[in-house]
């Protein structure tokens, strides 16, 4: 194509109603083979608009692109503009034109379709007028430009879309033709050309039913309607439109004008290569009905216009669980949108998840849909292809000059979407479906969580009005946490209690209570929501569906890929796909990354069905309770092996301690809830074993309140399993518990109780954990000669059944009562032992505890290497663990401060400690109060000792200003002496 003075008219012509051609005047020029052509074809229909790299590879090459991608589109574009292009052109100049990642044609040229566009409209306007005549003519004129099929031979899915748009073109003008000849009374001829038609095509048959009749010939007229229905109704189960219908009665009453003055052919195409627009303005939309509660956000990201809106197809997805809310949202969102879509709306229910009574015919085929949305832009029956690449190839060139709407709504998966896509610039596609489409690319994708409360207690407040409402608030509040949020729920139950005036929502709230009865509840008419629970289920693999089942017993609402890990017999990384997949169907909820929930009507739903397999369901259960026991038998200090744990139970299931210890707390307050979960299936035994395995971790993370829930629990359970051993040490841990908190009353109370369960079960060798626990007590209150005889009582039988633990703490705390009577040489020998027991038994925590004791007796004699050797060690250990006990790590801390050569590493260590104080949870006290005025009177003495007086004064009293130092009445003589001695010089720092 050359470049020519402005001055000088344009004489490139293109033709593309057959084999593409082109010439300059009247001398040809050649294109070169198919592939080239078909990417001319691709720019010079675009009139001008710049395509893409991607569009032209898509458009050209389709599904077998060539290997060398989007590099080949240069070589193309180059010989094209050898063959186009004016010596001396160059790029600037050039006919085709690059950047921005495309090309497009930049030339003046004509083009035979642009010809064809001007003269079916010259025709249709001039019908308009009267002028049959005149109409005719431009037909004819439009019909002789066809010189074969269009875009002949060239290859690719956009050559085929324009093929199929331009055929419909043709066919459209042909019967614009006829019905002209029918105007001029030409019904003969009109026949003649019709005899070879479809017999099924409508706008055929009404052209020629008014040509029979227009050449007096009305019983055929009336014949050919009526074979025409019986074959719709025997072949396609449908019915003669209503415009042939109106045109039936016409010819039964005579009316000459409306059977010979119609004009049932299609409007004139529109101008340019623009597709066909559809014959009607089209808006399938289903009513906005209900309004939509608590969604803006959801709206706004589905509605907000993006940078690309105008020039290409936008895609949005929403996906979430059954009941939620998808479709309405969806409805809501497309009715916000229609304005913007001049050419119409469609909308598809693809009935993904139809009701099993339905059968399997109301899921229709792409096939199918695709033939429909041909339809109902107005493509005739006979121009429908049956294949489905034909199809989709129809589909795009129909839709290519359209700006839609396009709603999908219960969609499975994306390859259902793909073929389905529209391909006009600024048509905009809403898609809804349980599954999320990650393999669809769409721009903006929404996830449909339940409503929170506020919207939830709205909703229920608009369906039963304000008066019921506002007499039983609490109720409403009820019912809405019933629902858990989701609109079906809470549609259904306002729908009951409509319908039932006398019904108050306590009453629903206490018909609902029962678990077993909750889901029967939600039902109103054809509404379900188990039903609709059932569907989703329904759709999922044999395998899938038993992971859900089982989930239904998950001991916690939250949990990680190890919960169904244990409870499906499978390794950790199926258990995430499991959960991924389920995930992704929407029937889990993902609060965030790797932990996962049930819904709670979910949960009641998976419950129920795995219920009918009970034993499945039993063993699943166990098998989840068994993995918390192991993870608290990793992270507890006793070290001791669980007597009652079967040989395969969740065996290696953890790296290492640091590893169960982190998944305990990611499973945060509901570890306290399992003892009970347990028990409330009857698994006694079980219940009894969490509460003392999961007795470490409450007590190294402060959660004292919630460790005596679940003890106190399991302690029960273990009096119903008839456990001697369990009985006392979970008595032993309440006492544990209470003397963490200063509670020692409390604290020995449970300690003599599990001594008198010792005694009650005859094996005298169980006393002597509980008689170690009332050591400590004297330990407190200074007894330390009951000390000494309680630990020289209970260390024979503890050697003989071999507690290592047990040794280590009883012979620590007669180490401690030994340093506090100033025996510190027999509180270091004390102290070794008691850490060789420790290290046998291998756990950080009680090692870390007798490190600092020793430390203590070697500070006392004087030996600060060795102390400082062993707190460096304790302090490796505990941060190690991560998770450990901060109480333990600041007292390390602040005696590696005290025995610091220098107060700069002095004030950091002491520094250090105060941090980790101000980490520690007040249910520690009066622990976390102790721990803070030893760590300001350490800090100073090491003030006080580099002679900085003022400094240490200002510890001293800060340590006596403590809110409860009044509960430790030595420490304070302490500091108030270290005060006292530190201001006898005022002068002298």
């Amino acid at each position: 194509m050359a470049v020519r003075p402005p001055d000088e008219p344009p004489h490139l012509r293109i033709s593309l109603l057959g084999p593409v051609r082109a010439w300059y005047g009247d001398g040809e020029t050649a294109i070169g083979p198919a592939r080239r052509q078909a990417v001319l074809a691709a720019l010079v229909l675009r009139g001008g608009r710049l395509v893409s790299n991607e569009q032209l590879i898509d458009g050209v090459w389709g599904d077998q692109p060539p290997p060398t991608g989007r590099r080949v589109l240069p070589s193309y574009v180059y010989a094209l503009r050898r063959a186009l292009d004016t010596p001396g052109a160059g790029q600037e100049g050039s006919v085709i034109r690059g950047g921005s990642g495309g090309y497009r044609f930049a030339a003046p040229v004509r083009l035979d379709t642009t010809l064809l566009a001007e003269l079916t409209l010259e025709s249709g306007r001039l019908l308009d007028s009267e002028d049959a005549a005149g109409a005719l003519d431009a037909a004819e004129r439009g019909l002789h430009l066809f010189r074969g099929e269009p875009l002949a031979g060239l290859p690719g899915p956009y050559a085929l879309g324009e093929r199929r748009r331009l055929l419909l073109e043709r066919r459209s003008l042909g019967h614009r033709r006829l019905e002209c000849m029918l105007r001029l009374g030409r019904g003969g001829e009109v026949l003649a050309e019709l005899a070879a038609a479809d017999r099924l095509d409508e706008t055929v048959l009404a052209l020629r039913m008014r040509a029979l009749y227009g050449t007096g010939r009305q019983g055929e007229a009336l014949s050919a309607y009526e074979e025409l229905r019986h074959r719709l109704r025997d072949e396609l189960g449908t019915t003669p439109s209503a415009p042939l219908r109106e045109l039936h009665a016409a010819v039964l009453r005579h009316d000459d004008a409306a059977v010979i003055g119609r004009v049932p052919a299609p409007p004139p195409a529109a101008p340019k290569q623009a597709a066909a627009r559809p014959t009607r303005t089209v808006n399938e939309l289903p009513g906005n009905a209900g309004k939509l509660v608590g969604r803006a956000a959801e709206v706004a990201a589905l509605t907000v216009p993006g940078p690309d809106d105008a020039t290409a197809v936008t895609i949005a997805t929403v996906d979430g669980p059954a009941g939620v809310g998808k479709t309405s949202l969806l409805v809501h969102a497309a009715w916000t949108l229609r304005p913007q879509h001049p050419d119409g709306a469609l909308f598809l229910d693809l009935r993904t998840h139809h009701s099993p009574d339905a059968g399997s015919r109301d899921r229709p085929s792409t096939t199918r849909l695709l033939q429909r949305l041909l339809r109902t832009l107005g493509t005739a029956d006979a121009d429908v292809p049956d294949e489905q690449d034909e199809l989709i190839a129809a589909w795009r060139g129909a839709t290519s000059g359209l700006r839609l709407l396009f709603v999908l709504d219960d969609v499975e998966s994306a390859a259902q979407v793909r073929p389905l896509l529209p391909a006009g610039p600024g048509s905009r596609v809403l898609v809804a479906g349980r599954h999320r489409l990650t393999g669809l690319d769409a721009d903006r994708c929404v996830t449909l969580e339940p409503l929170p409360t506020a919207d939830s207690v709205g909703l229920l407040r608009r369906l039963i009005g304000d008066a019921r409402s506002a007499a039983d608030p609490g109720a409403v509040a009820d019912l809405a946490g019933l629902c858990g949020g989701l609109p079906l729920a809470l549609r259904i139950a306002g729908a009951r209690l409509q319908h039932r005036p006398s019904w108050s929502p306590a009453h629903l709230v206490a018909r609902m209570a029962q678990e077993e009865r909750r889901l029967g509840e939600l039902s109103a008419g054809d509404r379900s929501v188990e039903a609709a629970f059932l569907m989703s289920y329904e759709q999922l693999g044999e395998d899938r569906q038993r992971a859900f089942r089982l989930l239904g017993h998950a001991p916690t609402p939250e949990f990680d890929a190890w919960t169904p890990a244990a409870m499906l017999g499978a390794g950790l990384d199926e258990a995430e796909t499991v959960l991924e997949e389920l995930y992704d169907a929407s029937l889990v909820l993902q609060p965030r990354p790797g932990r996962y929930r049930l819904h709670d009507l979910v949960r009641v739903h998976a419950r129920k069905l795995a219920d009918a397999r009970p034993d499945e369901a039993a063993a699943a259960r166990r098998q989840a309770l068994e993995l918390y026991v192991r993870a608290g038998r990793l992270t507890s200090d006793d070290g001791r092996p669980d007597a009652y744990a079967p040989a395969d139970a969740t065996s290696g299931c953890f790296g290492s301690a640091h590893d169960a210890a982190r998944w305990l707390k990611a499973a945060g307050a509901d570890l306290a809830d399992l003892p009970g979960f347990a028990a409330a299936h009857g698994e006694y035994l079980l219940a009894a074993r969490l509460g003392v395995a999961l007795r470490d971790h409450f007590l190294h993370h402060d959660r004292y309140d919630e460790g005596r829930t679940a003890v106190t629990t399991a302690l029960h359970a273990a009096e119903r399993a008839g456990d001697p051993a369990l009985r006392v040490a979970l008595a032993c841990s309440l006492g544990l518990l209470d003397h963490q908190q200063g509670r020692n009353a409390q604290g020995g109370d449970w300690f003599r109780r599990a001594v008198q369960y010792a005694r009650d079960s005859g094996d005298e060798a169980l006393a002597a954990q509980p008689l170690a626990g009332l050591a400590m007590q004297d330990y407190i209150h200074g007894r330390h000669d009951t000390v000494a005889a309680t630990v020289t009582e209970v260390l024979p039988v503890l050697e003989r059944s071999g507690d290592a633990w047990g040794v280590s703490m009883a012979l620590a705390l007669r180490a401690m009562s030994r340093f506090a009577r100033g025996d510190a040489e027999g509180a270091r020998t004390d102290a070794l032992a008691a850490l060789a027991s420790a290290e046998r038994n291998g756990r950080p925590i009680p090692i870390s505890q007798i490190l600092v004791t020793l430390a203590d007796g070697y500070t006392a004699l004087g030996e600060l290497p060795e102390a400082r050797e062993v707190l460096l060690r304790g302090e490796v250990l505990l941060r190690e663990r991560e998770l450990g006990d901060r109480m333990l790590l600041a007292l390390t801390l602040t005696r590696l401060g005290s025995i610091a050569t220098g107060l700069p590493e002095a004030e950091r260590r002491h520094r250090q400690a105060l941090e980790l104080h101000a980490l520690i949870s007040p249910r520690s006290e009066p622990h976390r109060t102790r721990l803070e005025m030893e760590i300001r009177r350490r800090l100073g003495q090491s003030y006080a000792a580099a002679g900085a007086r003022s400094q240490a004064r200002r510890e001293f009293r800060a340590a006596l200003a403590a809110e409860r130092a009044a509960e430790h009445p030595s420490l304070q003589a302490q500091l108030r002496a270290a005060l006292a001695e530190a201001a006898v010089d005022e002068h002298g720092e």
